[in-house]
């Protein structure tokens, strides 16, 4: 599944291709996605002017002025930009049609989503699906103390609560594991056992292995490639994510790997205490 750092080069690639651009039309071929795609969202589109396209999270949000379009990605969900006509292909299920071409949705397992927001229903960030979603964690307002009183009386192991969403948002499997192996915390410790110097670093630690991991352009296991069809390459430097067995970069205690919440967890032993 894309995390924050894929979502984020998405965003970034859609604001290069489509912002400030009239959207000429928009073709559903197939409406069947984790929630049914909106009978009239061609109808919604046409004519639109995108005005922004920003990220709260995994969602991308594309503001078209009398609307906002929300999607996420799912499990296999992307975005290429065709500036030349290309026949769609059986996991091509949307289009939006642009003067100087055309930004197509392509998702094999369906697990996407493509939401309309009506302005009438207040601000898109008040939405069902983003309002209880953590903080940023690139924003102003996460730090050490924030991720400290937030993890006050949560028992669960730390690595599931950055995971939960609601109190970091957008800190998937992959940065979750690497985040904690840069902050030498294990990922089993109870999250009220992590303190104030340990938050403090956990928080400087995710926001860099983030922040590298949009340089690398992300993560590309499956699916995952950005709007221009390149793939990110962050997975190629991980310090324990996917390296079960391997040798420590720091160390050279074998990697090894765990289950949590159905996940697997990678982390090395000696240099997470």
């Amino acid at each position: 599944m894309p995390e924050l750092p894929e979502v984020e080069v998405v965003r970034r690639g859609l604001q290069h291709s489509v912002q400030g651009r009239r959207i000429d039309a928009a073709q559903v071929r197939e409406p069947r996605l984790r929630w049914p795609i909106a009978a009239d969202l061609g109808s919604r589109l046409a004519g639109r002017t995108v005005r922004a396209v920003d990220r709260r999270g995994k969602y991308l949000l594309m503001d078209v002025g009398e609307g906002t379009l929300i999607v996420h990605l799912g499990m296999s969900g992307s975005f290429c930009f065709l500036s030349q006509p290309r026949p769609p292909t059986r996991h091509d299920h949307v289009d939006l049609v642009f003067a100087h071409g055309t930004l197509r949705y392509h998702d094999p397992r369906r697990f996407g989503a493509m939401l309309w927001h009506d302005p009438a229903h207040g601000p898109a960030l008040a939405h069902p699906l983003l309002a209880g979603l953590g903080v940023e964690p690139l924003s102003g307002a996460f730090d050490g103390a924030t991720l400290y009183r937030a993890t006050r009386g949560r028992r669960a192991p730390i690595k599931q609560v950055l995971l939960a969403g609601d109190v970091v948002v957008g800190v998937g499997n992959i940065y979750a594991s690497e985040s904690l192996f840069r902050a030498g915390i294990r990922p089993t410790t109870p999250a009220w056992r992590v303190g104030r110097e340990r938050c403090e670093r956990l928080a400087a630690a995710i926001r860099a292995t983030l922040s590298d991991a949009i340089a690398r352009g992300g993560s590309s296991l499956r699916d995952f490639v950005a709007s221009d069809g390149a793939s990110g390459c962050f997975q190629l430097d991980c310090f324990v994510y996917g390296r079960a067995g391997e040798p420590c970069r720091v160390c050279g205690e074998p990697v090894r790997v765990l289950r949590q919440g159905q996940r697997s967890t990678f982390h090395c032993v000696r240099c997470q205490r």
